[in-house]
């Protein structure tokens, strides 16, 4: 496995009430004593220093009491980071079925995986109507051999994070497909927002499910209704790592809450306080995967729910220590599950380097709205200075698309987008006095305009009128 550098690493586990367990770890000198209290559980915590870049050294971790004593050898100390969300996350490598789709180029990207200082862990996956103390799950060691079996979101990200600082990297993925946003909160972090609480809660609370035994989910329909389920995951794939240091989160989810809207900032925000306040180790960075373009198989060009996901995701940004990777130009509309995870990683890899990992000179964010200006006819639309990189393209060489303007009728019209220097210019001749401007604000756009970093624009509307 990995241990996270510069925090301590605690152990536990059960003996006879009263015993002494001795934890020593090969890179200390003194080894760490504790007793187990009158339930028989314990647990002990041992310092963990910074590894210098390019230092691989394997270590042991050995666990002792009395006459019994486990060694646990080929221990890295590195930087660890928990991944965590439904399907898109839990996509691996190769195609996890004769029938799917693995991602892109996966034979040439497994065959070319040997990285052994990238470790993963696959949290086996469960549901309790409790929390749990203990989860299963088997590290392995990045090979051409088992990287098949990675999450190619987090395979591309540890890699990147790898190749950058030349130290190991571990990855806990605890993830399921088909899975909802409150299914991974815990009761408590549900109960803090009053509004979370009623929407989520006590309706579950209230329903019969709330009674019924999860030993009777039997069929896949059943499976993918407990996964709505608030608690259920949390309390069998969060809450027993919660003594695990880590580095941060990652999190790549929203599908199954594509029509909660606005809600969902809210929810998405008790989960993160709510995971914060477990793991117990300050205001960890949480970054998060923006949901792809997806036609949700209706076809409606002027649909509008997964828009205001995206917006409810892009407000998720006033919560400290977050990031979005955006992905407005590598989906596929007719694929819930696209393959170019790669991207996706490398981005996230990007917030990360350059907010965790003192890289500054690293572009992490595409285009972001600032501001408009009505000019008779037109409309001249901003950015913030710091998404613009080295300045503002399209991917394909043609104008800019999914831009729109409406009047005073509220009626939006494709707008004719040029690039103007650093900001965008806009007109259409079905508006004559425009009032409000959106930017891909649809449920399935896929996008040409970003920054000359290959980053994309993030969606945007300056009005904020109901259908």
């Amino acid at each position: 496995m990995v241990v996270q550098q510069g925090k301590p690493f605690t152990m536990w586990g059960t003996a006879s009430a009263g015993d002494t367990i001795t934890l020593a770890v090969d890179w200390n000198i003194s080894p760490v004593q504790v007793v187990a209290d009158v339930s028989g559980r314990w647990k002990g915590q041992v310092p963990v220093p910074e590894v210098k870049p390019g230092d691989f050294s394997a270590h042991t971790i050995t666990v002792s009491c009395k006459k019994e004593s486990l060694t646990l050898s080929n221990i890295l100390i590195g930087e660890v980071w928990l991944c965590s969300g439904q399907s898109n996350m839990d996509m691996e490598l190769k195609p996890a079925l004769p029938w799917l789709r693995g991602v892109l180029d996966y034979e040439k990207e497994i065959a070319a995986a040997a990285y052994p200082a990238i470790r993963l862990i696959n949290i086996e996956n469960n549901f309790k109507k409790t929390p749990q103390e203990n989860a299963k799950g088997t590290w392995l060691v990045c090979s051409p051999q088992t990287a098949g079996d990675f999450s190619g979101v987090a395979y591309f990200y540890g890699r990147e994070l790898l190749q950058k600082l030349q130290v190991p990297i571990g990855l806990v993925v605890s993830s399921v497909g088909g899975s909802a946003c409150q299914a991974w909160t815990s009761r408590e972090a549900l109960e803090s927002d009053p509004e979370v609480k009623a929407k989520y809660l006590t309706p579950y609370d209230l329903s019969p499910q709330a009674q019924e035994s999860l030993d009777s989910i039997k069929t896949l329909e059943k499976l993918f209704e407990v996964l709505a389920r608030p608690t259920l995951l949390y309390n069998a794939m969060i809450h027993p790592l919660k003594d695990l240091s880590v580095r941060g989160f990652l999190w790549y989810q929203g599908e199954s809450n594509k029509k909660d809207g606005s809600a969902y900032t809210r929810l998405c925000t008790a989960m993160v306080e709510g995971w914060r306040k477990d793991f117990n180790q300050g205001d960890l960075p949480f970054y998060y995967v923006q949901v792809t373009p997806y036609n949700w198989e209706e076809k409606d060009s002027t649909a509008t729910y997964y828009a205001k996901l995206r917006e409810a995701q892009d407000a998720m940004l006033q919560v400290k220590n977050t990031g979005m990777a955006v992905t407005m130009n590598i989906g596929e509309v007719n694929d819930i599950h696209p393959r170019n995870k790669k991207d996706v990683g490398l981005r996230l890899a990007k917030i990360a380097l350059a907010k965790n990992y003192a890289q500054p000179e690293v572009v992490y964010l595409g285009p972001k709205f600032r501001e408009y200006k009505v000019r008779g006819k037109k409309v001249m639309v901003s950015f913030l200075p710091q998404s613009l990189g080295t300045g503002l393209t399209t991917s394909d060489g043609q104008k800019p698309r999914h831009f729109y303007l409406a009047g005073e009728d509220k009626i939006f019209y494709p707008a004719e987008a040029s690039i103007v220097k650093d900001q965008v210019l806009l007109s259409s001749e079905k508006v004559k006095k425009p009032v409000a401007v959106r930017y891909a604000f649809t449920n399935y756009p896929m996008t040409n305009f970003g920054n000359k970093e290959g980053l994309p624009a993030m969606p945007f509307r300056t009005d904020t009128w109901e259908e």
